[in-house]
């Protein structure tokens, strides 16, 4: 940009010397006819013809070259411009390439908690932290051909198994573009499908470089209906059903869904995953246990969204006023937000009176997704069914998701090696062997700005483990 302001700096000084070199030049001595003549007097008519003649060479001659000295330095304002501009896109691209593996780790080490490397990745917790920025997945996705090179999407294959067991997920995100995408990368198959509901409230970057991701990979697009979240209230449950809906409608034929959020990783590769969802014969993984007396008094009262003073902005607040009992009879079990649903379940709740009636008597209680689920696969007669009689399954029994509580810390599994928020772990990489070995899907939760290494590890191991299951499972791998 500074060199076109600089060549039209130029150009106007160009123009105003030939303006000045017009009004200061001496008079020529040459008359019409020939050089060296002295030109008679202008009393004749012909003096005259000449006259004019000689004015009109002075005022075209110079016009003519001006124009054409300005023509020339527009031609190089032109090309320098675009030089410029293109130099300036692929020096931002090949930026945005190495923005994601910036740092030099030996990953195996890692895994195998060798003192020197975990103590090298503390050091690069508190030194060398760089932040990804949204805006920077914006400039690439400009690009998709570039993007999709860059991030090896180009070169993701899916085997035969993976393509006969499609999978889908519900990603509920409001920040962080470039995890989001580390999620997709690693959890993608040319098979699965992808459906992104982002916050209302989001940012205008991050609902760009969302936009940009459903532009570029074909499998992945956005909820086509969304929910301004707010903590705790029904808006996050809407969310999921949201894209539910229109997975339903897509033409992927999955067999299962899985819900995520933006500080979700996967434990295991696609192709693992594949395998174990096989393994559940049309049944569904998910926490449902019998409330505590604490946790029923989420569902037994009613509560109201109202503004807070903190990070929240609004939150479910509670009231005196008690609910009526749940619609038909409904007994109320407890879990989480997360869950692994066949189709054949979810294509029941979205046509289900009872579960419509259930969903509209959760509308004011609080943290509705932390029941809901839970209740509704213990519905007789739901695919997938989980009898009311069966004991409780809880978290760690589910493989949806491992959290870390702190109070539960050396008691259930060792101590975070990240730090915590609201006493759940964020993990750190000296926690990369106990992840991938715990047994469970995916894990909650990873934050790039607290423990850059683990993700990346992760990804190094998940990338590993999918082209070794690939190559055993199946000589042929198709892209997409």
């Amino acid at each position: 940009m500074g060199s076109v302001r600089t060549l039209s700096l130029d150009l106007a000084a160009v123009v105003r010397k030939s303006r000045t070199s017009r009004k200061t030049r001496a008079p020529r001595t040459s008359s019409c006819g020939g050089l060296g003549r002295v030109a008679p007097a202008c009393g004749t008519r012909m003096n005259r013809k000449c006259f004019i003649l000689r004015l009109r060479r002075k005022q075209i001659i110079p016009s003519f070259f001006s124009l054409l000295t300005l023509c020339v330095l527009l031609l190089i304002s032109i090309h320098i411009s675009s030089h410029i501009s293109k130099s300036s896109h692929s020096s931002a691209f090949m930026n945005i390439s190495q923005t994601l593996h910036r740092y030099s780790i030996n990953c195996s080490a890692i895994y195998d908690l060798d003192p020197v490397e975990v103590g090298k990745s503390l050091v690069i917790r508190r030194k060398h932290l760089a932040v990804d920025d949204d805006d920077s997945l914006i400039s690439l996705t400009f690009n998709c051909p570039f993007f999709l090179k860059t991030r090896g999407y180009d070169d993701v294959c899916a085997s035969h198994e993976e393509e006969s067991f499609p999978l889908a997920y519900s990603l509920v995100v409001h920040k962080s573009a470039w995890m989001v995408e580390r999620l997709i990368k690693a959890t993608y198959s040319p098979s699965n499908i992808y459906c992104i509901h982002y916050d209302q409230k989001s940012s205008v970057q991050f609902i760009t470089a969302m936009e940009g991701l459903a532009q570029c990979l074909p499998n992945v697009f956005i909820a086509s209906k969304r929910e301004s979240v707010f903590y705790a209230s029904i808006s996050r449950l809407k969310a999921d059903l949201n894209c539910l809906s229109d997975l339903l409608r897509s033409d992927f034929k999955w067999k299962y869904v899985i819900n995520l959020c933006g500080q979700d990783f996967p434990l295991r590769s696609n192709i693992e995953l594949v395998s174990e969802l096989k393994k559940l014969n049309g049944s569904n993984m998910l926490e449902t246990s019998r409330p505590s007396k604490a946790k029923e008094e989420r569902f037994t009262f009613h509560y109201e969204l109202k503004d807070v003073s903190f990070e929240y902005q609004k939150l479910p607040v509670k009231t005196q006023q008690k609910k009526s009992p749940p619609p038909h009879g409904i007994e109320v079990f407890s879990g989480n937000a997360y869950f692994v649903l066949s189709r054949d379940f979810v294509m029941h709740l979205n046509s289900s009176d009872v579960v419509e009636d259930f969903l509209a008597w959760s509308e004011d209680t609080y943290s509705p997704d932390e029941h809901f689920w839970a209740t509704v696969v213990r519905l007789p007669g739901v695919p997938g069914e989980v009898p009311r009689s069966q004991p409780d399954i809880t978290d760690l029994m589910s493989k949806t998701r491992l959290v870390k509580w702190e109070y539960l810390e050396e008691k259930l599994y060792p101590h975070c090696s990240g730090q915590h928020v609201r006493s759940v772990c964020i993990f750190g990489a000296a926690e990369l062997r106990w992840l991938l070995n715990y047994g469970h899907w995916f894990a909650n939760k990873f934050d790039t700005k607290v423990d850059p290494i683990l993700v990346q590890c992760l990804e190094e191991k998940l990338e590993e483990k999918q082209k070794l299951f690939q190559s055993i499972a199946s000589s042929d791998c198709n892209k997409g």
